[in-house]
């Protein structure tokens, strides 16, 4: 026998008779509890007073599956008392997941519907869609979502013969699987009022009212062509949003401004600071500069040819690279410089000395590893400070 549940949501306390019982498998002549379907999740609740652990279809058969091995035999009524609480989240949650949806057809280009799934303490809609949901359009959906609460619109479900639905270009299908829909002659289909109709089995509420404000939480691209929006109803959604209330006001007060202002005062902030960033990188530059300069007047002669050797802060594993091929040939004929942590070292050279074996050379002495060409080569983890580094290659 099939749930009841989908088609009356509202039901949460019945009375039924067992028609099998496996272990701690029941099936009853009819029952209300939801089986796990489609993205919701199984109902919770007791049957008989033993605790529903999960609802599942199999084989045409709605199966309880309950927590211990049940008290009643095949043949008995059994009371089905189904969580009341979690019932009405799962109504409100799936019916916003299609108002989302149809929200979706308002601001999505070349959309289709990905599926769904309903979690604790949030819900998923991924959308199939070729449009970037960026934060503006989060916002807007959150937007539509939210007045459709306000509009009050009707939500009802039907079953529709299945050729007619698939022919129906308004009816949102899942659009890999079609899920539900392979071998049936109907389809049951909901439809809140001038808003959305889609292919659906789950419970729902009967009018947009009932779903409560819905927070939008993030987005995420689960896979190819797909974006993921995640939102959450009720509680969880209120306290999200409280706290995100709190952090604006709190920003506000440390920015000395208001809350409306703040995007404005942000960006003036992120504007000083890239230009100071610009300021401190040229201070930096000109601090090397110098530094060069001191290196150029301390060449030493070694085996024949000009080194500049030396230490220097301000400068990275790479940066370190770029100034020794500028310095090798124009102020010496090998330029090797050390970090001023004394971790990296880099060297390059005209040709004569080899560039990737003098830095072989200081890495057998002090550790570390490196590589590179004849004129040019890095080295890292050296264990030994700037100052030995550079005692050692002026020798």
């Amino acid at each position: 026998m099939a749930s009841k549940a989908a088609a009356e949501p509202y039901v949460t306390e019945f009375e039924s008779r067992v028609e099998r019982i496996d272990g701690r498998e029941v099936v009853l002549a009819e029952t209300y509890f939801y089986a796990e379907s489609g993205g919701q999740p199984a109902d919770r609740g007791t049957l008989g007073g033993v605790p529903v652990e999960d609802v599942q279809k199999v084989d045409g058969s709605v199966v309880h599956a309950l927590a211990e091995v049940p008290p009643f035999d095949t043949g008995d009524a059994v009371t089905g008392a189904v969580d009341p609480d979690f019932r009405t989240y799962c109504m409100r949650a799936h019916t916003a997941s299609h108002v989302l949806y149809g929200a979706g057809r308002q601001v999505l280009d070349d959309l289709g519907y990905g599926g769904f799934g309903i979690g604790d303490e949030k819900v998923r809609v991924d959308f199939a869609t070729t449009t970037e949901i960026d934060d503006d359009l989060l916002v807007e959906l959150e937007r539509l979502v939210n007045r459709t609460v306000w509009d009050s619109r009707e939500v009802t479900w039907r079953e529709m013969d299945r050729e007619a639905a698939l022919a129906d270009d308004e009816i949102a299908f899942n659009t890999k699987t079609e899920e539900g829909v392979t071998g049936l002659d109907t389809i049951r289909v909901v439809e809140v009022e001038g808003w959305d109709v889609a292919a659906c089995g789950g419970t729902h509420v009967g009018n947009t009212r009932e779903m409560g404000p819905v927070t939008l939480l993030d987005r995420s691209n689960p896979g190819e062509g797909l974006t993921r929006v995640e939102f959450a109803v009720g509680p969880p959604g209120i306290e999200r949003r409280a706290e995100e209330r709190a952090n604006a006001l709190q920003a506000a007060r440390t920015a000395d401004t208001r809350v409306a202002d703040l995007p404005e005062m942000v960006e003036r902030i992120k504007t000083e600071r890239d230009d100071l960033q610009e300021e401190l990188a040229d201070l930096r530059g000109d601090l090397v500069d110098a530094r060069i300069a001191e290196l150029r007047e301390e060449t030493v002669r070694k085996d024949g040819a000009e080194w500049l050797v030396g230490s220097i802060a301000g400068l990275d594993a790479n940066g370190l690279q770029d100034r020794v091929q500028e310095l090798a040939g124009e102020a010496a004929d090998v330029a090797v410089l050390v970090s001023e942590d004394g971790q990296y070292l880099a060297a390059g050279t005209t040709g004569e000395v080899d560039a990737g074996d003098l830095v072989a050379e200081v890495t057998d002495e002090f550790g570390g590893g490196g590589g590179g060409g004849p004129t040019v080569a890095q080295g890292g983890g050296l264990g030994a400070d700037a100052a030995t580094v550079v005692s050692y290659l002026r020798e």
